[in-house]
């Protein structure tokens, strides 16, 4: 940071420190909190917030409350409410007798603005007080309901024409809010014109600076409230601070007459008497910038337009071995077109040193330095994978490995033993002749990441091929082309021919996952940018990239496809089978190029099986999850539940993607289950944002950073205290208080990222929860790589589990590959329909098999006959409890069975000892211990009449020696003996669990 002159700030620091009347005021100012004192009207009416909150629904959340002293047909009340809403002419005011709101009286608006109102109503119930509601809305109370509905004018109960129009006053008494949450006060009440243009007497600058304590966050950005008005302009600040603390407080700058540019802060080192000194570096401007979601220096350009309020949240890095004192210095305001303004700074630091810098008290603010955080953004393996073994060109991890060629492209992959390449990735424009290349070098053996580089000299281009491999099989290129001379080239084009283990199975660029058809074209209509193609053993998700979102193509987040190879609209991508093998070629298409021009391609690779399926934990972790409700609880305990999800919208994680309000609730929750044994996850992601957020304000100040920009909208309260440029999202109302979870849209990546990650590791630290549920989500691989690595700090074993609506995420098993590797079980489902899907693309979209994970079902609690051939059931408690769809029946012949001990060999496997000779019938088989369990079911839309060809050798069994029958499974199976040979019956979507025994 700039420095000024030292004689300069010296002569500064001390006409400060002369005037104590200056400080006194400051510390008065700073010093209180928002508890209870929130405001007055310029004659004296309070705003308070009322002893009991009442019914919302109708009256709103705001009211002035008025005495009638004596019966009168008619009276006029004077209502200052110092509105900050743009349309309050249009808005209805309901008049009720205080206590009886479902009595309305006949009113009338005389006059309004911003300011105040002057309104007549006809006091019925005589003598007395009366609340006049001036925000009353409606709102729906079912889940999903976002809209409140102001009411209009044309609702109020119409006042007859007076004949005296001199009427006596009814009296105010006080201005009240519903709730505390629901004030106005003290920040959003505004300054009106006329308190404006004396401030403008007292200080005529270009632009005002106000300084304000942290418990008093700015929240209107349009307006000054009226508290700054009459306090005047600042040109210091004072706060007290402990060692240890992550200091924050508040500078709002106001553009009152010029628009500011380029608003930068200079901060001065801040020194005590006795030597100490705070560095001007440990003090940062949250909206100046830091360090991006990524790692990267993350710079911004503040603006302020004429007339608007800039709050610039500042953050001081006091250390804990600070000695107790009262630290001086000062920041400097400068921007373009306007003269810069020096604000003394004084911080006194005592007390005891906090033990977490602050992060447990919400009300200090300390959690914003998590803005800035890199957390987990390292390259270190995270169990179980290792470092990557070098050998060569040949790069070895988890389960698979991939050859380098010397044009820096994979020449080979594989997957255990299985090839997934038939031949080399081929890449590039179609001249060939090389002239010279840089020999390949390999940097970073036996770490947690691999890179290399290839530059070639061809006849016509230069082509620079950039690679890298993680120790998860994530690899991405780079490839820059760059014309040696102006020219027409026909195409540009990515070859990926998979070898034929890896050709059975296709999803994604449109298609839905199933059997690798014989030919699929997409020319990038729709939000699609990536395919997998492969088996069970054998896979590769290929991912055509540009730009800076690389996540799931979520039906907020559609990104215009990557320049490159989208070409203007001439870009296709193309598979085609030939035999037993497939190839995926995307084209570019005819361009023209300049010489000298670069074109840069980016692609990523992800291996598939990502690891290898543990069959025993996916049989013994059993899931309760239930979004609101956790009284049926012992039942799912008593059935074997072991593992408990808390949703939001309960009392233990009220609020949405913000699950720091309820810590003790939460902690007490965990606790009880860990003392059971059993683990707890919570619901907590990135998408969305709780209005409960207790940093919202410094986050909307951060002027699109975190929250998308839109027309707002939604639930009251965002409309009131928001106001506009946001997109409403989740809503979740609370019947019994009478308030709602409203929660907004967030931007895909931004530096909330670090702050969730960082949140991730405190509730690890400080709740002791298991792992995550994860909702649909718009962060990508490198931030769940992070969020697993925080978690298992420590030497935790964290659970991870990700749930998807395929209509929200367009296909969720393709758009989600690249998170498996940090995923232990997929809930895929929300919006299909069991019934309706094929085998294949029961494998391939839901089950996670052919990624090393298993899942579970969702919709409708899934069909439970089809989902064990994929060993799926549905949790406990999510669908009404239904006992049809209750899992507690399979789960209990799970253990009778000991299915966790079992060899899980699916229809799939070439090596299954079940074959069925119905072409909709398919059979998975579970061994242990000389005895065998056959899952079979019919997906087809007819009952079906099955023969079972049994390969009796591979199962160590004599056909003349073993029992063939179903157990009694409720709302499954009645018990019943097969006839080894003989045709197995199955009704249509149903099926069996037949057990082989000696």
């Amino acid at each position: 940071m700039v420095h000024c002159e030292h004689d300069r700030i010296a002569r500064l620091l001390a006409t400060y420190t002369q005037n104590m009347a200056l400080a006194m005021t400051l510390i008065a100012l700073c010093a209180v909190g928002t508890a209870g004192e929130f405001g007055s009207s310029p004659d004296g009416i309070p705003f308070v917030v009322a002893d009991q909150p009442w019914a919302v629904d109708g009256l709103g959340n705001h009211r002035a409350i008025v005495s009638v002293s004596a019966s009168a047909p008619v009276v006029r009340a004077h209502i200052p409410w110092r509105r900050r809403d743009s349309n309050f002419a249009s808005k209805a005011i309901i008049v009720t007798p205080l206590g009886d709101p479902a009595h309305r009286e006949p009113t009338q608006i005389v006059r309004s603005d911003a300011n105040s109102a002057d309104i007549d109503f006809a006091p019925d119930a005589g003598p007395g007080l009366y609340a006049c509601y001036y925000l009353p809305f409606r709102f729906d109370m079912s889940e999903g309901g976002t809209n409140t509905r102001y009411l209009p004018t044309s609702e109020m109960p119409e006042l007859p024409p007076l004949v005296h129009p001199s009427l006596p006053m009814a009296s105010t008494r006080r201005m009240e809010a519903r709730t505390a949450f629901d004030s106005f006060a003290p920040m959003e009440l505004p300054a009106t014109e006329a308190e404006l243009t004396k401030l403008d007497g007292e200080d005529p600058s270009s632009y005002w600076v106000f300084t304000e304590d942290r418990t008093r966050p700015v929240r209107m950005f349009d307006r000054i409230p009226a508290m700054w008005a009459d306090r005047g302009t600042s040109t210091g600040f004072y706060g007290k601070a402990r060692p240890n603390e992550y200091y924050v407080f508040q500078l709002g700058v106001c553009a009152r007459h010029v628009s500011l540019r380029n608003v930068k802060l200079e901060f001065s080192d801040l020194k005590s008497r006795n030597g100490q000194v705070l560095s001007a570096h440990s003090l940062t401007c949250f909206n100046l910038g830091g360090t991006n979601w990524d790692g990267s220096k993350l710079t911004k350009r503040v603006n302020v337009a004429k007339g608007e309020v800039m709050p610039l949240w500042i953050g001081v890095d006091i250390p804990e071995d600070v000695r107790h004192g009262t630290f001086l210095g000062k920041v400097r305001i400068v921007s373009e077109y306007a003269e810069p303004k020096d604000i003394v700074l004084q911080i006194d630091i005592a007390g005891k040193p906090l033990t977490d810098r602050g992060d447990s008290d919400l009300w200090r603010y300390a959690r914003l330095r998590w803005l800035n955080s890199t957390l987990g953004a390292n390259d270190v393996p995270i169990a179980p994978y290792k470092p990557i073994q070098v050998n060569g060109n040949r790069l070895k991890i988890l389960g698979r490995s991939l050859a380098v060629g010397d044009n820096g492209l994979p020449e080979a992959i594989a997957a255990g033993n299985k090839p997934v390449l038939k031949n080399p990735i081929a890449f590039g424009p179609t001249d060939a002749a090389r002239l010279s290349k840089t020999r390949l070098r390999l940097n970073g053996a036996d770490t947690g990441r691999v890179t290399w580089r290839v530059r070639t000299d061809l006849h016509d281009w230069v082509k620079d091929v950039k690679g890298e491999l993680e120790f998860d099989g994530h690899a991405s290129f780079t490839v820059t082309c760059i014309a040696k001379r102006e020219m027409d080239v026909p195409d540009i084009g990515l070859v990926v021919p998979y070898a034929a283990d890896a050709s059975t199975y296709f999803m994604g660029i449109g298609h839905r996952g199933g059997n690798t058809p014989e030919q699929h074209r997409w020319d990038w209509k729709g939000p699609y940018d990536s395919w997998w193609m492969g088996g069970v053993e054998a896979g590769m998700q290929v991912e055509l990239r540009g730009g800076s979102y690389h996540g799931p193509l979520l039906n907020l987040y559609h990104p215009n496809p990557p320049a490159a190879w989208f070409n203007k609209g001439n870009g296709t991508v193309v598979e085609t089978k030939v035999g037993n093998a497939a190839s995926v070629r995307a084209n570019t298409g005819p361009l023209h190029v300049k010489k000298g021009e670069r074109l840069q391609f980016e692609f990523a690779l992800l291996i598939t099986p990502v690891k290898p399926i543990d069959t025993k934990w996916q049989f013994r972790t059993r899931f309760y999850h239930n979004a609101v409700d956790y009284s049926p609880l012992k039942a799912a305990i008593d059935a074997g539940a072991n593992v408990v999800n808390v949703h939001h919208a309960n009392d233990i994680n009220p609020y949405i993607n913000y699950p720091f309000r309820e810590v003790a609730a939460m902690r007490r929750f965990v606790d009880m289950q860990h003392a059971a044994n059993r683990k707890v996850k919570i619901y907590d992601t990135i998408r969305e944002l709780s209005n409960y957020t207790a940093e919202i304000w410094p986050l909307l100040a951060l002027d699109g950073e975190v929250f998308v920009k839109g027309g707002g909208g939604g639930f009251a309260w965002l409309q009131e205290h928001v106001g506009t440029g946001y997109i409403p999202s989740w809503y979740h109302p609370y019947a019994k208080t009478g308030t709602a979870d409203a929660s907004i849209v967030t931007t895909g990546f931004s530096r909330w990222i670090n702050y969730y990650v960082e949140g991730l590791s405190w509730l690890a630290k400080n709740v002791q929860m298991d792992g995550l549920y994860l909702d649909d989500v718009s962060f990508d691989r490198r931030v769940l790589k992070r969020m697993r690595r925080v978690l298992a700090d420590g030497g935790r074993s964290p659970m991870i589990d990700l749930h998807s609506n395929t209509g929200f995420s367009i296909g969720p098993a393709n758009q989600y590959t690249e998170f498996f590797p940090y995923v232990d079980r997929l809930w895929f489902g929300e919006s299909f329909d069991y019934n309706q899907m094929s085998p294949d693309r029961w494998l391939v979209e839901t089950s996670g098999i052919p990624f090393g994970l298993m899942g579970e079902m969702l919709q409708g609690g899934g069909n439970r006959w089809l989902g064990m051939v994929y060993g799926m059931t549905t949790r406990f408690g999510w669908t009404n409890y239904e006992v049809a769809n209750n899992p507690d029946p399979i789960w209990r012949y799970w253990d009778r069975f000991g299915i966790a001990e079992a060899e899980m060999i699916g229809y799939w496997n070439p090596k299954c000892p079940v074959r069925v000779d119905s072409p909709e019938v398919r059979a998975t088989i579970y061994r242990r211990n000389g005895k065998a369990l056959i899952a079979i079911a019919n997906f087809g839309e007819k009952p079906a009449q099955c023969r079972l060809t049994i390969d009796w050798a591979r199962l160590g069994l004599d056909p003349d020696k073993v029992q063939f029958t179903a157990p009694e499974i409720a709302n499954y199976q009645k018990a019943h003996r097969f006839v080894v040979g003989e045709p197995v019956p199955i009704d249509a979507k149903k099926g069996w669990l037949i057990e082989v025994w000696p």
